[in-house]
């Protein structure tokens, strides 16, 4: 058994086979998007892999990112792993586990705490997780099927159907788009929602600038008398899952039209019309906390599941105090 800790190490063609046709695989475990997260400014990727046999059998791929001056900077540092790990099947729990100690023992130099986003079902590995002290957290998320494009609208509820249906008939159109200006104008959007009701902070225009390079990557947007009013960001895993990355809309300006749902809309038709298994909503919350934006993708019929994250905080008193931080710019009651 070996542990990679430098992408110099990991065989990148059995990267790629380790990617094809895994049951833990996602876009967020590519070479592609350790690529991308290498060539942003404000983000530093990491890779760790783990080898028996001379086969790649595990991998981790994420980033370390904080936000804000130099305090915030210093209180907001963390190492996210969207996604969950690529495992192979067979990976043994000794493999695993020297896996997720080689990512603790490099990350906790650089991060208050890891944060591993599963999309995929990890119950078969999660006592390897606990036992290397990462802990389990509920999050919810949905998978839409999307076998065809009758089939995805007859998922649809009843209200989304005809609100996709309205919106059509009063002129608003949806299409995918390269264009920069559409872009921006996207993101202009997109900023406006983060600051107002998400309120946490929106990575910079260079992400979704040279995310668009990507051969995997989507912007579809929604236009109404030629302005843009909403839109979705999407990152594909070819012949899987469309996930949806972003997506905002102007609802409730214009009677009769729903951006933020044509947005989501137009992803899972591209999905339905390009081969794709299923469309991913990237999270849907916590199990235990009321989330309205739950009840908006419920609405469009995936099936709702808890995959989780696995959470080890290197630094406890840091963690406590950014948590508070995070609780207090959200108006959350302590």
């Amino acid at each position: 058994m070996k542990v990679h800790s430098l992408i110099s190490d990991i065989d990148p063609n059995q990267w790629k086979q380790l990617v094809a046709k895994n049951e833990t695989a996602s876009f967020f475990q590519t070479p592609e998007c350790y690529d991308f997260y290498a060539s942003l400014s404000f983000m530093k990727p990491f890779v760790f892999g783990v080898s028996e046999n001379d086969i790649l059998v595990g991998l981790m791929c994420g980033y370390v990112i904080d936000d804000g001056n130099a305090i915030k900077q210093f209180l907001s540092r963390r190492a996210i792993v969207p996604g969950g790990l690529l495992l192979h099947p067979l990976i043994s729990k000794k493999a695993l586990q020297a896996l997720l100690n080689r990512a603790k023992q490099e990350l906790k130099k650089k991060a208050i705490y890891i944060e591993i986003r599963n999309y995929n079902d990890y119950g078969f590995f999660r006592s390897t997780f606990e036992t290397a002290d990462f802990s389990y957290q509920p999050h919810m998320n949905f998978h839409v099927s999307t076998p065809d494009v009758e089939k995805a609208l007859k998922q649809l509820s009843t209200t989304k159907r005809r609100d996709i249906k309205l919106s059509l008939k009063e002129g608003a159109e949806w299409k995918e788009t390269t264009d920069l200006a559409d872009l921006k104008l996207y993101y202009e959007l997109l900023l406006h929602l983060y600051k107002t009701k998400i309120k946490t902070p929106l990575f910079p225009f260079e992400f979704f600038e040279k995310l668009m390079d990507l051969p995997n990557a989507k912007l579809f947007v929604v236009k109404h008398q030629g302005n843009i009013i909403g839109g979705s960001v999407c990152v594909l895993l070819p012949n899987q899952s469309v996930y949806e990355w972003f997506v905002c809309g102007l609802d409730g300006q214009t009677k009769n039209i729903f951006p933020s749902t044509l947005a989501t809309w137009a992803a899972i038709e591209y999905a339905a019309n390009n081969g794709f298994d299923r469309f991913d909503m990237m999270g849907a919350g916590k199990p235990d906390e009321g989330y309205g934006v739950r009840e908006f993708k419920a609405r469009f019929g995936g099936e709702l599941v808890e995959h989780g994250r696995f959470l080890f905080i290197c630094k406890p008193v840091l963690y406590k105090i950014g948590k508070k931080g995070v609780e207090k710019l959200k108006g959350k009651k302590k």
